[in-house]
């Protein structure tokens, strides 16, 4: 909400330009035995299985000052995988962090002017894990179709990203994604002229009604996720038993299913064929709701741009049919050569969109396709609508549609609450228990173990907070100066939870080859419970510093 404020109160004229370009060697198909299902002769239009165009808008202000772009491209940011345990933002927040801290020199993340966005596209079946899927056990391929692994099943089918950990990883991708940015960034000379116009519509998506062809009418299906849901991907593998591409329920999952959820109803049984049901989230509504009906359709055009607010993860497939059936609405009505961009995860989040070809093999995509196989078509259709609106002038006559409905949420949590801290005896918060080294050369790691307290503490009472600094020493000014905080690269927070209202804080910093040599410190700050009588606590700031240590 902060963001949003700061960014409307900056605003100002400006200009826009557009490039795309070519991602090499930073993605694959997850699912590739879906994406066969799809028509040959569709499949034989492209080259590749998933799409590896990258969409760059510039933005300028009048006198030509750099503000910022917005980057669309399809790959998931899961290179760092189901096992890692930081907060990060993942492989397009790498790319977004190498863009910012060169457009905003000698700046800390998160500050400076320049704003450079990863956004998501039709991203639903493509990993960043290049190397594939192989069995963490035995090292074998499982690429099949329910990848699994001879031992151990599902959960061992894991894929692979091109770096020797799932930092390096990260890393890899991010600048890739970082390097094709630049380069179209720096190239953008096709200005964005024109008006600009939204089309929104709210829509209950588990009823349309979808016309595929003259003597052919389907529909759309209460939300309800199948069994290949659980078993996850090849980038997060589920647990139990689940494998993907199951089309046949579990007489087991299925009776714990009827007697913890209720059984689903024979017509939403019919409607999701051939998924079956795991969650039967349309028919389950305490304490409210499990999955929305009512979902947001927009398109945003800027003269010859048009950005798909789509709720979901489309796959590839999917993705090409909708700029296609979008564009081509355009040009019937007199919009020609219009620039179709998708970009995923917008407005409400509805899970997955497989083709109608993809779903019936039931992979984790069409599992979590959640409003049955017509839901494709339905999008579809209704963006068309919408496209039509625009190209006419005529968004004014769309209906609004159904409002969804608000809920009070804000008194339901699974959080535990926090309780009063304490530091162990002889010691106080941000005391050091496992100090630094007095040197250090570059690529090694300084580390240094705090007496901490729960970081929600800091969460839940600051806004802006900082959980970490390194610092150099100036001789010129006698004072040291901040130079890498908690969203830095190469600085890792990680706090582990003891016994008896005890905890630890772990700062790291891998220093990076190039690091100017000097003086450095690494500064921790928190916040801790302290109970002040029986039924109250209050949260009281901290902060601890290592000793200085040198670079050589």
């Amino acid at each position: 909400l902060q963001s949003i404020d700061i960014a409307h109160e900056k605003m100002r004229r400006g200009r826009l330009f557009i490039n795309r370009g070519t991602v090499e060697n930073s993605q694959i198909n997850r699912s590739p035995f879906s994406y066969l299902e799809n028509p040959e002769a569709e499949r034989s239009r492209y080259s590749s299985n998933t799409d590896k165009e990258m969409v760059v808008l510039k933005m300028v202000d009048e006198d030509g000052y750099e503000l910022g772009l917005i980057s669309w491209f399809a790959v998931h940011p899961v290179s760092m995988n189901n096992s890692n345990l930081l907060v990060n933002s993942d492989n397009v927040g790498y790319a977004s962090y190498l863009f910012e801290q060169e457009k905003n020199k000698g700046m800390l993340p998160g500050e400076g002017s320049f704003v450079a966005a990863f956004a998501s596209s039709n991203l639903g079946d493509v990993s960043p894990n290049t190397r594939g899927p192989f069995c963490a056990n035995t090292g074998e391929s499982c690429d099949n179709p329910q990848s699994t692994c001879p031992v151990g099943g599902a959960s061992m089918c894991m894929a692979r990203g091109p770096g020797k950990d799932m930092f390096d990883s990260t890393r890899i991708i991010g600048q890739n994604l970082y390097l094709k940015a630049k380069e179209l960034y720096e190239k953008a000379s096709q200005e964005v002229t024109g008006p600009l116009i939204s089309a929104h519509q709210w829509v209950n998506m588990s009823n349309v009604s979808v016309k595929l062809n003259a003597t052919h009418t389907v529909k759309t299906c209460k939300p309800a996720l199948g069994h290949s849901f659980a078993a996850g991907t090849i980038d997060g593998v589920g647990a139990f038993n689940f494998t993907q591409g199951s089309v046949e329920g579990d007489p087991f999952w299925d009776q714990i299913r009827d007697q913890l959820l209720g059984e689903p109803s024979n017509e939403t049984k019919a409607c999701h064929k051939p998924k079956p049901i795991l969650f039967n989230t349309g028919e389950m509504t305490w304490p409210h709701p499990w999955h929305p009906d009512i979902v947001d359709v927009q398109i945003a055009a800027i003269g010859s741009l048009a950005i798909l607010a789509v709720p979901g993860e489309f796959t590839t497939m999917s993705g090409r049919r909708l700029r296609e059936a979008v564009k081509s609405e355009f040009d019937s009505h007199g919009a020609r050569g219009m620039n179709v961009v998708i970009a995923g995860l917008c407005n409400v989040y509805t899970h997955y969109i497989t083709t109608y070809e993809e779903y019936q093999v039931q992979r984790y995509e069409a599992a979590s396709t959640i409003y049955g196989p017509h839901t494709l078509s339905a999008y579809i259709q209704l963006y068309r609508g919408l496209a039509k609106a625009i190209a006419l002038n005529a968004t004014h006559e769309l209906s609004r549609g159904p409002e969804p409905p608000l809920f009070n949420v804000t008194s339901v949590t699974l959080l535990p609450s926090l309780s009063a801290e304490s530091a162990p005896a002889g010691k106080t918060f941000g005391d050091v228990l496992e100090a630094v080294r007095q040197e250090y050369r570059e690529t090694e790691v300084a580390e240094v173990t705090f007496v901490g307290a729960n970081p929600r503490n800091s969460a839940e009472n600051a806004t802006e907070h900082n959980f970490l600094t390194v610092e150099r020493y100036s001789n010129i000014s006698s004072s040291w100066r901040v130079v890498l905080n908690d969203a830095s690269w190469d600085t890792r927070f990680s706090w582990s939870k003891g016994s008896r209202g005890q905890s630890n804080v772990t700062l790291e910093w891998h220093i990076p080859a190039g690091t100017e040599p000097g003086v450095y410190r690494l500064r921790y700050f928190g916040h801790y419970k302290k109970r002040v009588s029986l039924f109250r606590t209050i949260t009281v700031p901290f902060e601890g510093s290592s000793s200085a240590f040198h670079i050589t």
